[in-house]
C-alpha cells in the first residue's frame, strides 16, 4: 500500500456503511483522517457501526443531522455508491464545493498495483471474471475487486507492485472518482439504466465515461466498435484505443471472423469450442481478450479459459435439466438489454420468467427478442407491463405469480420437453428482494425442489 498523506488530519465523513463504507472508514483512519460515519440504519441493528464505534471511530446512526457538515468541520465525503446525490447532506456538500468520492478512488490512490477497469450496462461481471481467469491461467497473479463483491480498497491495501487488480465498476462508483486511472479500461456497452439514480441517460453515460477520462498514451482504452454510444465515450481519451467487434473483421484489435475469435489478425479459438452460450458472450470475450493482451497474456491461457469457463452465478447460469426442460438463472439481468441478450442465446422455445422493480420504462424494446418465447410468467411491480408486451405479441400462455419460487413451478407446468425455462427479469429486484443474488438463489432452490 502506498503511504499517502493527503488525508492526514482531514475531517472526513463516510456517508453510508455496508461493505464499502466500513472498509473506507477503516482505511481513512489508517491514513490519519479524523473520521465520522453517518448511516441511516439504527445503531442497535447496525453491526458495522458497532464495530467502528468499538474501535473509536465516531458513528452517527438512524438519521442524517442537518448540521453534520458544519459541526464536524467536514472537508471531504466518501459516500456509499448507492446513496443518490439528492441526499440532503450531499446537496449541502455541493453547495459548499466539498469533494464527494467513492471508495474506488481511495483504492486507486493507495494501490501499488495497476488496475484494469471494466464497466458497461451489461456483461461487467462476466468480463471481469474472464479477464481474471485468463491472467491467472497465464501465471500473472491477478487480484479481483470492485462491484463484483470484494471491496476495492481492501484489495488495494494488499496489492503489490507488479500485480494487477481486475476491477468491476458501476456508474455509481465511477461518478465518485476524480484522479482514478486504470492502465486499461473498457465500457462494454451503453443502455438506458439506473435513470432513477442519474436522472438522464447523458448523466449515466457521463459517469460511465469517467473510466476513460484520465488515461494517458501509456494506457489502453478497449472500445466496442459495435456500440456507437459506448464508443463515443472514448472519443476524447488519450489512451491507446483497441477496438473489438462481433460484426466486422478487424486487422487490429479483437473480432469474430469465419467462426473464430481473432486478435490482431491471428486466430485464437473457434467459436464452436467456446463453452459460454450466446452471441452476447462473444462481445464480453472480445473485450476480455483486448484487456488481457495489454498484459502479454498468451493465446494458450485464453483458450484454456474459454474451453472451460461456464459462466458466473446468476448470469445465464445453468441450473439443471428436468424431464427434458433446461432451467437457467439469469437473475443478474436487471434491465431490458440484459434480458434481450439472454433471449438471443437460445433457439429453443423459451418460457420467460420476468418482472421486478418498476423504474418507469416500458418493454417495447424487448419484443423483437421474444420470437422464441412460448409463455411468460410475471411477478413484481412490472408484471402488468410485461403482460401487455406479451399480449401485443400474441403470446397466450401468460401467468402472474407472487414471487420467483412460484414462478419456477408455474413455468414447469406450462413447459414441454425441449423447452428452456429462463429467469431473466429485465428489472431490478428491490421491490421484493434485497439483491438479485437473493432472487436468483431462491429461484434455483425452487427449481431443485421440482420433480
Amino acid at each position: 500500500m502506498k503511504n499517502i498523506d493527503v488525508y492526514k488530519e482531514k475531517h472526513v465523513l463516510v456517508l453510508g456503511l455496508a461493505k464499502s463504507g466500513l472498509a473506507a472508514a477503516r482505511l481513512l483512519r489508517k491514513l490519519g483522517a479524523h473520521v465520522t460515519v453517518n448511516d441511516m440504519k439504527p445503531f442497535e441493528e447496525n453491526e458495522a457501526a458497532q464495530e467502528l464505534d468499538s474501535s473509536g471511530i465516531e458513528v452517527i446512526c438512524g438519521h442524517h443531522p442537518s448540521n453534520l457538515l458544519e459541526e464536524k468541520k467536514i472537508e471531504l465525503i466518501v459516500k456509499n455508491p448507492g446513496i443518490p446525490y439528492s441526499n440532503p447532506i450531499l446537496v449541502q456538500a455541493a453547495e459548499r464545493n466539498l469533494p464527494v468520492l467513492t471508495e474506488v478512488e481511495l483504492a486507486y490512490q493507495i494501490s501499488e498495483a495497476d488496475i484494469i477497469g471494466i464497466t458497461g450496462s451489461n456483461g461487467k461481471t462476466t468480463t471481469t471474471t474472464l479477464v481474471y481467469e485468463m491472467l491467472k491461467a497465464d501465471g500473472k497473479d491477478p487480484l479481483i475487486a470492485g462491484n463484483i463483491g470484494t471491496v476495492a480498497c481492501e484489495v488495494a491495501e494488499k496489492a503489490e507492485a507488479g500485480q494487477v487488480i481486475v476491477m468491476e465498476l458501476s456508474s455509481f462508483q465511477l461518478q465518485g472518482t476524480r484522479s482514478f486511472r486504470p492502465s486499461a479500461a473498457v465500457v462494454l456497452n451503453l443502455f438506458d439504466a439506473h435513470l432513477d439514480y442519474h436522472g438522464t441517460k447523458e448523466a449515466y453515460a457521463g459517469a460511465k465515461g469517467k473510466i476513460y477520462e484520465n488515461l494517458t498514451p501509456d494506457d489502453t482504452a478497449a472500445v466496442n466498435a459495435d456500440d456507437k454510444e459506448a464508443g463515443r465515450l472514448a472519443e476524447r481519451t488519450e489512451g491507446k484505443k483497441i477496438l473489438f467487434s462481433v460484426r466486422e473483421y478487424l486487422t487490429e484489435g479483437a473480432c469474430v471472423h469465419n467462426g473464430a475469435v481473432f486478435y490482431n489478425g491471428e486466430e485464437i479459438i473457434k467459436t464452436g469450442e467456446i463453452v459460454l452460450p450466446g452471441k452476447h458472450s462473444l462481445e464480453n470475450i472480445l473485450a476480455a481478450v483486448c484487456l488481457v493482451k495489454t498484459r502479454g497474456c498468451s493465446n494458450e491461457a485464453i483458450v484454456k479459459v474459454l474451453t472451460s469457463f461456464t459462466g458466473v452465478v446468476h448470469r445465464l447460469q445453468f441450473i439443471r435439466t428436468l424431464n427434458g426442460r433446461r432451467f437457467y438463472n439469469d437473475s443478474k439481468a436487471t434491465n431490458i438489454l440484459a434480458t434481450s441478450k439472454a433471449l438471443e442465446a437460445f433457439e429453443q422455445p423459451v418460457i420467460l420468467l420476468a418482472g421486478g422493480l418498476d423504474r418507469g420504462n416500458g418493454f417495447d424494446e424487448l419484443k423483437p427478442y421474444m420470437k422464441h418465447v412460448k409463455a411468460v410468467i410475471t411477478f413484481g411491480e412490472t408484471a402488468p407491463k410485461l403482460e401487455r408486451a406479451a399480449a401485443d405479441l400474441g403470446i397466450e400462455a401468460v401467468k402472474r405469480v407472487d414471487n420467483v419460487e412460484q414462478a419456477a413451478g408455474a413455468a414447469y407446468s406450462l413447459s414441454g420437453e425441449g423447452d428452456v425455462i429462463l429467469l431473466s427479469p429485465a428489472c431490478a429486484s428491490w421491490d421484493q428482494y434485497k439483491t438479485f443474488e437473493e432472487r436468483g438463489d431462491m429461484f434455483a432452490s425452487a427449481v431443485h425442489k421440482l420433480d
